[in-house]
C-alpha cells in the first residue's frame, strides 16, 4: 500500500492515520504485536489488521478513534519535522503553477522532511519522475527510507549532494525545477541545465512552454537576487507572490428588530417564527442568522514564491 494509490483495509506494514480531533493526528506503520496509546486507550494492531480504512475503532478506555487512509496532505500533518516544511496552501499552489501531472519529470533542491516531495510524487506517478537532491546525509537516507516504505521508491530517485555545486543529477529531462533552498540564485544555472531544451513542436504545448521554475523564500532579499540571475540566465514570465490562507468560520450573528410596524413585521416572520435567512426570537427582539466571519488573526508569512519559465531552444 502507497500513498499514490487506494487499498480498502488495513494491512502488515501499511501506514494509517489515526484520527482522533480536529488537532489530534497520528501516522502509524502497522505492525503484528503493536500497541499505539492514545488519549482515548491504545489501539492494538492485532484487533487493527484487516479493518477497512474510514471505519471507528474503539481504544481500551472506551473512546474511539478514526481510521483513515494516508494522503500526502496528512502526511505533511503528522510528519517528524526534520526541518522547515511546506503547508498545503503553499504545496497546492507550487503544483498547480508549475503544471505537475501524471508523466512529468520534477527536480527538487531541498528534499528536508519531504512534505513538498510526497505531493510532487502523486502528481507525477505512476509514469513520471522525481529527482530530489538533499545535502545531510541523514536526511537524504531518512527521506528515502520514507519513501519506499509508501511505495514511492520506482518512481523517485534521492541524491545526497550540494545542488549549487554538482547540479541534480540529470540533464535536459526536467519539465519543473522547484527550489526550497537558502541561496535558490546560486542552482538556477543548474536547474537550467536540467530543464528540458529541445526544439518544441505545434503538438507538444509542454513542450512548446519550454519549462517551469519554482523557488521558495522567506526573505524579499532572497527573492531579488533570484529574480536577477533567472533574468540573466533567460527565463521569462517571473511573478512573485505569497499564499495567505483565511478561513471563514461560521457563527451565529444576533441582530435587534427594527421597530418597522407592526403589518411589516407580519409580512416577514412566518407562524413558526422564521424567515427566509434566519429565526426571529420574538421574546428577545433579535433576529437570529449563520454567516461567515473572517477571524481577527490569520496565520501570516510563511514564504513568497517566484515562479519563472525557460522557453524552447527553438523559437515559433
Amino acid at each position: 500500500m502507497s500513498l499514490a494509490t487506494w487499498s480498502p483495509c488495513v494491512r502488515e506494514g501499511d501506514t494509517f492515520m489515526v484520527y482522533a480531533g480536529p488537532h489530534s493526528l497520528l501516522a502509524v506503520r502497522a505492525k503484528q504485536g503493536l500497541c499505539t496509546q492514545t488519549k482515548y486507550g491504545a489501539i492494538r494492531h492485532s484487533e487493527l489488521l484487516g479493518r477497512p480504512f474510514g471505519s471507528r475503532f474503539t481504544c481500551s478506555k472506551g473512546g474511539y478513534v478514526w481510521i483513515l487512509h494516508p494522503t500526502p496532505e496528512l502526511w505533511t500533518r503528522t510528519l517528524a519535522h526534520r526541518t522547515q516544511i511546506l503547508y498545503a496552501p503553499d504545496i497546492a499552489m507550487v503544483i498547480t503553477m508549475l503544471d505537475v501531472r501524471p508523466g512529468s519529470v520534477v527536480c527538487e533542491a531541498g528534499t528536508g522532511s519531504g512534505s513538498l516531495s510526497h505531493a510532487f510524487l502523486r502528481a507525477v506517478a505512476p509514469s513520471g519522475h522525481l529527482h530530489t537532491v538533499e545535502f545531510h546525509a541523514k536526511r537524504a537516507a531518512q527521506a528515502r527510507e520514507e519513501f519506499q516504505q509508501h511505495g514511492f521508491g520506482n518512481v523517485v530517485t534521492v541524491r545526497f549532494q550540494d545542488v549549487c555545486l554538482n547540479g541534480f543529477g540529470v540533464e535536459g529531462s526536467a519539465d519543473a525545477v522547484c527550489l526550497d533552498i537558502p541561496s535558490p540564485w546560486n542552482a538556477v544555472a543548474h536547474a537550467r541545465t536540467a530543464m528540458k531544451r529541445a526544439g518544441a513542436s505545434w503538438s507538444s504545448l509542454r513542450a512548446l512552454a519550454g519549462g517551469r521554475l519554482c523557488s521558495f523564500s522567506p526573505c524579499i532579499e532572497q527573492v531579488q537576487q533570484t529574480c536577477q540571475v533567472l533574468e540573466s540566465n533567460g527565463f521569462h514570465e517571473m511573478n512573485t507572490l505569497e499564499v495567505l490562507l483565511r478561513p471563514c468560520d461560521v457563527r451565529t450573528i444576533s441582530l435587534q428588530i427594527p421597530d418597522i410596524g407592526c403589518t411589516t413585521k407580519r409580512e416577514c416572520v412566518t407562524d413558526q417564527g422564521c424567515t427566509p435567512t434566519g429565526v426571529v426570537d420574538k421574546e428577545k427582539g433579535l433576529f437570529l442568522f449563520n454567516t461567515g466571519c473572517i477571524p481577527r488573526e490569520v496565520p501570516g508569512h510563511t514564504g513568497y514564491l517566484t515562479f519563472a519559465s525557460l522557453p524552447p531552444a527553438r523559437d515559433f
